[in-house]
């Protein structure tokens, strides 16, 4: 869905949260997105290499499995 936007989709999304929340809030906004997904990629990072740690352990205390 959104890999459909283009350019002047994106151009319009940026002038409506401009009338909508004004200059002086677009970069308070900008930053808390930002950050937000900063986050929520160390988490998810953090999952999978403990999903990775988990399936190495299995495979280790399996001496049968090959």
């Amino acid at each position: 869905m959104l890999s459909n936007i283009g350019v002047p989709g994106l151009i319009l999304i940026l002038v409506i949260a401009l009338i909508v929340f004004g200059p002086s809030k677009l970069p308070e906004i900008g930053k808390a997105v930002g950050s937000s997904l900063r986050e929520f990629k160390k988490a998810a990072s953090g999952v999978m290499s403990d999903e990775k740690d988990d399936a190495h352990k299995v495979e280790a205390s399996d001496p049968n499995k090959k």
